[in-house]
């Protein structure tokens, strides 16, 4: 008789926490949804602004000059498709996978140092200083670039089921 009274009393608790459960996992997809569409607007937007760019370089003979902005416009764009992916793999799968948060984050300390590494003469020209502190950067940028190769080299060789398949 208590085993009856025991189950019929959890009975309802568990139903009650069901439904929470449920309607947070609806608001999450929500805001998956939402923070999906804003990344495929902003990566829309700035791939149709490069190949403005670009255009207007190669047709005005510009574009060797300025092709470390269109390559660090390229990186950008690569950065919220990585994150458009991880959004997309919560979305479907309900879990949170730290490989995809390391890539954006290895892509971003590429783009820096891209960025940074042509500036070098210049920031030379303005003093000891800044060009210390740009090789400072860089160094730090360098060594944060290898522990993050490292990083994924550890998350495949310990997970390799937990790097989900694209659809």
């Amino acid at each position: 008789m208590r085993l009856g009274a025991a189950k019929s009393a959890t009975a309802p608790r568990s139903t009650v926490r069901d439904g929470v459960s449920h309607g947070f996992t609806l608001v999450e997809d929500v805001v998956y949804v939402g923070l999906g569409l804003l990344l495929s607007g902003a990566a829309v937007v700035l791939l149709g602004s490069l190949v403005i760019t670009f255009w207007r370089g190669l047709v005005g003979g510009s574009l060797p000059g300025g092709v470390v902005v269109v390559l660090d416009q390229i990186l950008l764009i690569l950065m919220i498709v990585e994150l458009l992916y991880t959004v997309q793999l919560s979305f479907r799968e309900h879990v949170l996978i730290p490989e995809p948060f390391v890539l954006v984050a290895l892509i971003a300390s590429v783009r820096r140092i891209l960025v940074l590494a042509p500036e070098l003469p210049k920031v030379a020209e303005k003093g000891d200083i800044q060009f210390q502190n740009a090789m400072i950067e860089l160094g730090v940028l360098t060594v944060m670039t290898l522990s993050l190769v490292f990083c994924l080299v550890l998350l495949r060789k310990r997970h390799p089921e937990a790097v989900a398949e694209r659809v």
